[in-house]
């Protein structure tokens, strides 16, 4: 029985076509700036998302931590969401590499941080308090298209007080299928932003990091800091430029395919589906379920994430056979009880 794995959209494989584009690389040491594929990579990307320069990471966090550390000196403060990645989930980078503390502001429902909260979070200009420095945000936030009203807002406080914006834009382009909007477009407001290659567009490894021309000459050299200096990276580098030409469209397709799970799961006892937006459907499982509910479905051949709220993520891997399959065994095992 093949396994349907859908713990996160992290887990796809190099299509055969993107294997044959990063065999096919041009490479050279991108450490001494001479990696041909690395910088098409990071030029195309700059031109499509309207900024002057990019710069490939090994990660996203890593490429959130070197924004912040370019934002912020020692003693500065970044104002981010209590429910975003770089908050829970990067381990503390921030504070444990640059000694710059972390002031999580409350997401409301829809992701968005409030444009008041923002300015009241903002620290007065005195020695007991650390300086405000930058606004972070996320956008997906747990697979939700944050309203891109509510993210310029929030923007608008930040810059009344000259902090500097950055996006965590890990999947940007599941927010970019969903509204229709170009990417460019949703990224106007700030700063500096981090995109994701390897979720939602299938490459193995990587994110860019985009600003100004001035802002990556420093994050360049956090990079560094951070060891994200590689050799010969145009090979990785061409499975970013194969994912930017032919995944993002397809994104609609996990989209698609998420909306036909979450529907297919609807009314299961014991399971509360949350409305799903792009690639994630969420479900509230009952106390009476939890405790070898995803156990028991990865004895089954699906994989999911979480416990209370259990995460299914679809992806290039994930056909629409297999999230009605998927559906078929969720809905089994949540009867069985």
């Amino acid at each position: 029985m093949s396994r349907i794995d859908l713990r996160s959209d992290t887990v796809t494989r190099p299509t055969p076509a993107m294997r044959r584009a990063m065999a096919d690389a041009e490479v050279g040491d991108d450490v001494w700036g001479d990696d041909p594929t690395v910088a098409r990579l990071q030029a195309v990307a700059a031109e499509r998302l309207g900024f002057e320069a990019a710069l490939f990471f090994p990660s996203g966090t890593q490429s959130n931590l070197a924004a912040t550390l370019t934002h912020c000196g020692r003693g500065d403060e970044v104002l981010l969401g209590a429910r975003s990645h770089m908050f829970l989930h990067e381990g503390g980078g921030a504070a444990a590499l640059g000694s710059v503390p972390c002031h999580p502001l409350e997401n409301q429902p829809d992701g968005s941080l409030r444009a008041e909260d923002v300015e009241a979070a903002v620290k007065p200009d005195d020695v007991h308090c650390p300086r405000t420095r930058l606004l972070a945000q996320e956008n997906t936030l747990d697979g939700k298209v944050v309203p891109q009203a509510l993210l310029e807002a929030a923007c608008q406080a930040a810059r009344r007080h000259r902090l500097a914006t950055h996006l965590d834009g890990a999947r940007l382009f599941n927010a970019a299928a969903k509204t229709g909007r170009p990417p460019a477009e949703l990224l106007a407001p700030f700063d500096s932003v981090s995109v994701c290659l390897s979720k939602g567009l299938g490459a193995p490894v990587g994110s860019l990091l985009l600003g100004t021309k001035a802002l990556v000459r420093e994050a360049h050299r956090w990079r560094k800091v951070l060891g994200g200096g590689l050799r010969q990276v145009g090979l990785l580098a061409a499975a970013g430029l194969y994912a930017l030409e032919h995944h993002v469209a397809r994104l609609a397709d996990d989209h698609e395919n998420a909306r036909a799970l979450g529907e297919a799961l609807l009314g299961t006892p014991g399971l509360e589906v949350e409305p799903v937006q792009t690639n994630m459907v969420w479900l509230r499982v009952a106390p009476a379920l939890r405790a070898r509910f995803v156990e028991r479905l990865a004895a089954e051949g699906v994989l999911a994430s979480g416990q209370a709220r259990v995460r299914l993520v679809t992806h290039l891997d994930v056909s629409h056979a297999d999230v009605l399959r998927a559906a078929e065994v969720i809905r089994r095992v949540a009867t069985a009880g």
